[in-house]
């Protein structure tokens, strides 16, 4: 029964409390797998998020702007218009509970210790993509095909975009000035906020973003944002920047033609005007500002946009400089957010280097074996296991025999260089990760085949030295045509290729 503000005020109080328990029980469990933790974090997200809104009606209920409490309150004293009249009260309240237990006679009884275990049970529909694999991995394939489609990016594969995509102060300004560039930087930040939320459901991201634009803010008044050096500086005016033609060294139309058409184009943008047309006619538009002001141009001249209420064409500069520090503070967001998701990020390029050495059938077992894993994880998680001298776990998850242990070596480590000083516990597993796509990859890094040749060595120098000497023994015993292919000619003598030609070459033979 909540018809009162009093017992809607109560209600809350208990909802909060009840929540904060719930999330407390929730965070003392440890999750069994990535998963598990994922569906914990967004539990507490929701209940977190449940708190919040009931703690603001409980601001408004005390904030009291209507009166309503303060009535409420005179009300259960006795207080009315006119007069004070305790009994009366008291009566009118409790005819009004037996009225509604009257019509509501399978009313159940709240307890106050009740605890809603069902909310720890809850699994939230989190949507990932088959790359993404449930938030472990990042899927930006999307926004490769975009950046090496674009005029800004390069031709490189997916590996190495991982590599670069955070990497935004090594692209040109000039090419931070065009459309698809901002297109890129806002899909790019889209989706790692819409990542970031759903893998990271417990962070406050709005507070990290104030952080950022505050940082962002002093550096942009100093000039000192990477890649943005000095843009900031003469009160963001940027028009002296972009227009890099000084018009008192020239006074005809064909000197201006000399500087080409890309320089007109830019001078002409930074002026708003149109910087369209063949190189004559973006020169005359361009010369016409020598001896006329902007502001007496014709409206034809100016590109769309360009002029606003004010009729001023010098209004673009301004409008330029807030797209560039726009731009800028996206620049800012995105790297920040690769910090956090650093982790992520490099478990995204190992991934990519692991299923370059696959097939697609080792990598639908791979796939299939990780679910199963997942989902004995959990079950497995309940049984404490008795592991003192800390054995390798077996199929069944339990520790295998330490005879077994003893025969194969497994407390015996082997490090390979050429696997980035990756380890490797027993000769069985040593012998057979040089067939495995780790091995593979940094073999493939060195440019050395992967052959029996190299089997055993696991040092980057040994690797490149027998390779030199494969390749210099491979070139003595090597065909050479120009030596030892044969010629005869019509005497009967024989010659090698090379001195053959070189006697017709002359016509002594």
């Amino acid at each position: 029964m909540s018809s009162t503000l009093l017992e809607v005020t109560r209600a809350s109080h208990e909802e909060v409390e009840r929540l904060e328990r719930l999330v407390v029980k929730d965070l003392q469990t440890e999750p069994a797998s990535n998963k598990d933790r994922l569906f914990q974090n967004h539990r507490v997200r929701n209940m977190i998020d449940t708190i919040i809104s009931t703690t603001e009606k409980l601001v408004e209920i005390y904030e009291d702007k209507d009166s309503a409490r303060k009535d409420e309150i005179a009300a259960l004293g006795g207080q009315t218009a006119t007069g004070t009249n305790v009994f009366s009260a008291f009566y009118d309240r409790l005819k009004e509970i037996r009225e509604y237990h009257r019509r509501h006679p399978a009313a159940r009884v709240v307890d106050a210790n009740e605890e809603f275990d069902y909310l720890l049970k809850e699994e939230h529909a989190i949507e990932f993509s088959g790359e993404e694999a449930f938030g472990r991995h990042l899927d930006l394939h999307e926004l490769y095909c975009q950046y090496i489609n674009s005029k800004f990016g390069e031709h490189i594969e997916y590996s190495a975009y991982l590599d670069v995509f955070s990497q935004l102060h090594k692209i040109s300004r000039k090419m931070k000035m065009t459309s698809q560039y901002r297109e890129y930087m806002e899909n790019l930040l889209e989706y790692l906020i819409y990542f970031f939320q759903r893998t990271e459901p417990l962070q406050d991201l709005d507070r990290i973003f104030s952080k950022v634009v505050a940082d962002f803010e002093e550096q942009w008044a100093k000039g000192t944002v990477e890649g943005w050096e000095n843009e900031g500086q003469e009160n963001g005016h940027v028009l002296a920047q972009l227009t890099v033609i000084d018009l008192d060294y020239y006074s005809t139309v064909e000197e201006l033609m000399e500087v080409g058409p890309e320089k007109l184009k830019e001078a002409l943008a930074a002026l708003g005007l149109k910087s369209g047309g063949t190189v004559q006619q973006r020169a005359e538009r361009l010369l016409l500002t020598k001896d006329t002001p902007l502001e007496k141009l014709d409206r034809k001249h100016f590109a769309k946009g360009s002029r606003g209420a004010e009729q001023n064409g010098v209004a673009a500069a301004p409008h330029e400089v807030n797209n560039l520090k726009e731009i800028a503070l996206m620049e800012a967001k995105i790297k920040k957010l690769c910090d956090l998701l650093y982790e992520t990020i490099e478990r995204t390029k190992q991934n990519v280097e692991k299923k370059q050495a696959l097939t697609y059938e080792e990598m639908e077992a791979e796939r299939e074996e990780e679910e199963t894993q997942v989902d004995t994880e959990s079950d497995d998680d309940e049984q404490q296991i008795y592991n003192p001298l800390k054995l390798p776990m077996g199929w069944d998850g339990k520790p295998i025999p330490y005879w077994l242990y003893k025969l194969h070596g497994l407390g015996q480590e082997f490090k390979c260089e050429i696997c980035g000083n990756y380890s490797y516990w027993g000769r069985r597993a040593f012998e057979r990760h040089f067939k495995e796509w780790r091995h593979q990859h940094g073999m493939r890094c060195l440019g050395i085949p992967n052959t029996k040749n190299f089997n055993e060595i696991t040092s980057i120098e040994e690797a490149k030295d027998l390779w030199k000497k494969i390749q210099e023994r491979q070139g003595v015993n090597k065909w050479r045509p120009d030596l030892e292919e044969e010629y005869e000619d019509r005497e009967g003598n024989i010659y090698n290729k090379k001195t053959y030609t070189d006697l017709q070459r002359q016509g002594l033979i």
